[in-house]
């Protein structure tokens, strides 16, 4: 088995930011003790080396730790050994893990057993993708599991628009508690650490006081989040955070109530991004100012969008160096080196691009296409509304029908009465569904269909 890889540039990066900070620390726990410097994250590295002896180079290694200190230098030691690495989330069990394997064609696991890494080989095939260094796991345009091709220069090219369009350096530290197996964990929290020497806190506890805890005593100045996030924290009795200087939301659409109420709060904006698991960052909002609902500013660095039509919204596609190579094992035409259309619909503004849905949750009621999207703007501006995701139902006279899941204090007359003065009588909810909080995945995300099928489900009182 070969154990040299010269020709990845992650490891001439990393090589690179070991010289400049070997001595300095990597990686940090919550309360702000140093785990590991530089110099012991690649001790440890050649370290795991041997937990790959019998892994046929260059096959495909499933790792599924977590948000695990470890995961930096085992990323090392792979790519070292020509092994292709994929990161499977922790909720990952049984058959979503066997089904996971079997569309990464993953020939071992490693995943931690009582505290230590334990590698284990799988029923796959050896039968690794074609120019690929790492593969990620998505849904895909298509809502099918699938795995996405790229090679370590297209990560590597994320990373360097990530940083440089965030000004993200290595004089900052990274608080890192959203999911590491997630794109957006990985492409900012990992790689800048591997690469450009960042800084990282090292923590899996998304309890919103453990997050305020963390972002105090570890000394963090940025903080990649999800919605549900600040809004938690901006709930919170807190103390300031003066080290905290930059926040990043991504992975769901952030409410202009719940970033007003954290800058208040916290003396800090918090900047819209937009990515997707097949590109890395789309587009980032770098304005100091206060932005419209939805708005995720100008494209990356190095990001060149298209507009598919001169339609207001419309879909876009996506080019640039940190486009992935392709799906795994099957390819389709959405995603192709250097371009990637995503099934969102987006508006131009000045103030940049806002997010206007995705082109597969439109409602279908009696022929005319209704965009979810557009009804939820209008019920946040009632009173007492924190959030909302509006899905469709299946409907006897209309085909489909829409209904509102709604959590916040208002009630269903007074947001009835909201939506009848505001829309057009067929766009109006059939039912408001009241919830005390948005149900959301460990990645931050909303499912309109997952929230269409616990509906069907609830109680009926």
């Amino acid at each position: 088995m070969s154990v040299s890889n010269p020709a990845n540039p992650i490891l001439a990066a990393w090589s690179a930011t070991l010289a400049r900070r070997g001595a300095e620390a990597a990686i940090l726990a919550a309360d702000g003790s140093r785990l590991r410097t530089f110099r012991e994250v690649e001790s440890e590295a050649v370290e795991l080396a041997g937990l790959l002896r019998g892994c046929v180079s260059p096959g495909v290694v499933a790792i599924q730790m977590g948000n695990d200190p470890r995961l930096p230098a085992l990323l090392l030691a792979l790519w070292r050994h020509r092994l292709i690495p994929v990161l499977f989330d922790l909720s990952l069990e049984r058959e979503s893990l066997a089904n996971a394997i079997a569309t990464s064609h993953a020939a071992a696991l490693i995943a931690r057993r009582d505290g230590h890494l334990a590698i284990s080989a799988t029923p796959m095939p050896a039968a690794p993708p074609p120019d690929a260094d790492f593969l990620k796991l998505t849904s895909g345009t298509t809502g099918a599991p699938r795995a996405i091709r790229f090679t370590a220069a297209q990560l590597l090219a994320d990373c360097e628009a990530v940083c440089d369009t965030m000004g993200i350096t290595a004089a900052d530290v990274n608080f890192g508690v959203i999911p590491w197996s997630h794109s957006y964990g990985f492409s900012n929290l990992v790689t800048p650490l591997l690469c450009r020497g960042v800084s990282l806190v090292a923590t899996g506890d998304s309890l919103p006081r453990a997050i305020l805890n963390g972002l105090a005593h570890s000394g963090a100045t940025v903080f990649p989040g999800l919605p549900v996030f600040f809004q938690k924290l901006a709930e919170l009795h807190a103390p300031l955070l003066p080290h905290l200087r930059l926040c990043i939301s991504a992975g769901a659409p952030l409410p202009a109530a719940t970033a007003r109420a954290f800058r208040e709060k916290f003396g800090v904006k918090i900047h819209g991004f937009y990515g997707s698991s097949e590109c890395g960052g789309i587009a980032y909002d770098a304005t100091p100012g206060e932005t419209p609902e939805g708005c995720v500013g100008a494209p990356m660095r190095g990001v060149r969008l298209e507009f598919e039509s001169e339609s207001d919204p419309s879909r876009i596609s996506v080019h640039g160096a940190a486009v992935g190579g392709g799906y795994f094992p099957d390819s389709d035409a959405s995603l192709t080196p250097g371009r990637f259309a995503p099934g969102d619909l987006v508006r131009r503004t000045p103030h940049g691009i806002v997010l206007a849905g995705r082109v597969s949750d439109f409602i279908n009621v009696a022929g005319r296409k209704l965009n979810p999207a557009e009804i939820e703007t209008t019920i946040r501006a009632c009173p007492g509304v924190r959030d909302v995701v509006v899905f469709g139902v299946a409907s006897a006279l209309r085909g489909e029908e829409p209904v509102a899941c709604v959590c916040g204090t208002a009630n269903a007359a007074a947001l009835q009465a909201h939506c009848a003065n505001a829309l057009p009588a067929w766009q109006v909810p059939r039912d408001f569904w009241l919830v005390e909080s948005l149900p959301v995945s460990e990645r931050g995300k909303l499912s309109r269909s997952a929230i269409a099928e616990a509906y069907g489900l609830r109680p009926r009182g």
